[in-house]
């Protein structure tokens, strides 16, 4: 495997490192677990998409994007709310 280089704030590379180091791991091995256990966007979307098949088949629910947006909307009011607490 071949090695690259990322330039990175220090404070950021100081702070994976000492997140890595309280797992046990290099910051180059805790790089690489982060990496695989990361969803790209296109991954993301395409889960999103077969979970939104699989909720439809189960209970039929197919909401509408402006349902959708609506809903995001009162998440978001919601998730508001409890953080200004």
């Amino acid at each position: 495997m071949s090695d690259a280089n990322i330039r990175i704030p220090e404070e950021a590379k100081d702070r994976l490192a000492a997140i890595a180091a309280a797992e046990g791991l290099s910051l180059r091995a805790y790089l690489a677990r982060l990496a695989e256990t990361m969803l790209t966007p296109a991954e993301r979307a395409e889960r999103a998409e077969q979970a939104r098949a699989a909720l439809k088949k189960w209970n039929g629910y197919a909401p509408t994007a402006f349902e959708e947006d609506d809903l995001d909307s009162e998440l978001d009011r919601r998730l508001a709310r409890v953080t200004a607490r």
